[in-house]
This record gives structure tokens, C-alpha cells and sequence, in this order.
């Protein structure tokens, strides 16, 4: 069954993954980006040339006024939606939390906790059957980070992720009986550009090589996840946290 779904963030990495996986399984999706229109632009037209439709949408997720215009243009694009990809998010370069400013720990916050709860609250209230929705799937973006806390790099970020479990698994449960799921990945040491703007491109090679696979994972292994949570496929499973981390 063919979906509509919105994907924040998915100008890059993971959720530049699910959009091009969701078009070729001609999927309808809304590819919202904050900056790089550019880079969405080419997102939209590889989800266009794998056989999708596609539309770009920016908006600054911890905005609230950004969130409901993109699920406003989502909606009038494709008639409503039956899924959302909670994937926006940054870090900042690798700290001690004494060290941390309180600029960065704003941001660091305002996005990957207050953003990711602005866009699952915009999400229950438009795919509700109470709210005269028709249900669907949220798919939060986690991280191993959540469990292993990150020390003398990311414990901010590690500490927003952990947020996104707990409102995952209590989302899970409010939402149940409003025919929404919501379930969560949890992706290890993946090959994507956020490590790079946490000012180590050569993180996920470097310590990949010291999981029990022996690799860093790739945005496409991930995005397999997100794709599996979205889908009918996955129609009895809900409040789960699911680790992409190669046994990490």
C-alpha cells in the first residue's frame, strides 16, 4: 500500500535514506530541510527518478509555527499523511559537559527534544482517529547515544535522545487506542555527514571498526528500520526501541 509521509531532516543522511527508499517504493514524501534547499532539491528528484512523488518543505523544527506549515503543505500535497519521520538533529563538537556553553546546550536541546515533541504533537493531532484522521506510524530517530551516554563527547545530546526513548515508549501507549504507532530506532556508529558537523568526519570508520561487527553502519541500513516501522508490515508493533548499532 502506497504511503504519504513527511520526513524532517531528510535534505541528508538518515533521512535523505528513507525518502529515496520510500520512492522506490513509490511512496509520496514531503522532504523538509531547514538550510540546504539545494541539497532537498536533489532529494526530491531522486525520490522523483526511483518512482515517488516528492515535495520540499523547509521548516526549523523547533519552531512551532515551522511545524505546522509543513504539515500544512504536506497535507494539501498528498491529501494527508499516513507517516512522520522524527529525524531532524544536530550535535556539536565532542566536549566535556564542563566545557559545554549554555548557547549550545539551547540548541543542542531546542531541536533534538523540544523540535522532535513539536513535530510528534503535530503528527497525533493530524493522523488521530479521534481528531478524524485515518492513523499511521511515527518514526522517532533515537540513538545509541540514549544507552551509552556519550562521555567527553556528546552527553547533551546523548541526554536528548534519551528523551526521544521515554516519549517514544509513553507516545506509544496515548496514541495505541488513536490507531497511531510509535516506535523508535536507535542507529550506532553510522556513516552520515553528522559527524563531520560534530567536527569528527572520521568517527563512525574509526570506532566502528571496534563493534562487534567490525564496521560502521551505513544511512540505508538504518533507513531499512524506519521503512519496516512505517509499514503495514510492522502493523503489531509499537513503543519499540530498536538498536541499529551493530551489536554496539
Amino acid at each position: 500500500m502506497s504511503k504519504r509521509i513527511l520526513i524532517t531532516g531528510a535534505s541528508r543522511g538518515i533521512g535523505r535514506a528513507v525518502a529515496l527508499l520510500a520512492g522506490h517504493r513509490r511512496w509520496s514524501v514531503a522532504v523538509n530541510y531547514r538550510d540546504n534547499r539545494t541539497a532537498a532539491e536533489q532529494t526530491v528528484n531522486a525520490v522523483r527518478a526511483a518512482g515517488g512523488t516528492a515535495i520540499a518543505v523547509r521548516g526549523d523544527v523547533s519552531s512551532e509555527a515551522d511545524v505546522i506549515a509543513m504539515f500544512d503543505a504536506a497535507t494539501d500535497a498528498f491529501g494527508g499523511l499516513d507517516g512522520v519521520v522524527n529525524n531532524a538533529g544536530v550535535v556539536a563538537p565532542a566536549s566535556p559537559l564542563a566545557d559545554m556553553t549554555l548557547e549550545r546546550l539551547r540548541r543542542i536541546f531546542d531541536i533534538n527534544v523540544l523540535g522532535a515533541y513539536l513535530v510528534a504533537r503535530e503528527a497525533a493531532r493530524r493522523m488521530s482517529l479521534a481528531s478524524g484522521g485515518q492513523g499511521g506510524a511515527i518514526v522517532n530517530l533515537s540513538s545509541a547515544a540514549a544507552r551509552l551516554g556519550s562521555p567527553n563527547e556528546y552527553v547533551d545530546y546523548a541526554g536528548a535522545k534519551a528523551a526521544i526513548d521515554t516519549m517514544t515508549i509513553g507516545l506509544a501507549k496515548e496514541l495505541g487506542p488513536a490507531g497511531i504507532r510509535v516506535n523508535a530506532i536507535r542507529p550506532g556508529l553510522i556513516e552520515t555527514e553528522i559527524h563531520a558537523s560534530g567536527g569528527a568526519p572520521d568517527r563512525a570508520e574509526r570506532l566502528g571498526k571496534m563493534t562487534p561487527m567490525g564496521r560502521a553502519g551505513t544511512a540505508e541500513e538504518a533507513a531499512e528500520a524506519v521503512i519496516w516501522l512505517l509499514d503495514d508490515r510492522s502493523s503489531y508493533v509499537t513503543g519499540a526501541l530498536l538498536d541499529v548499532s551493530g551489536g554496539r
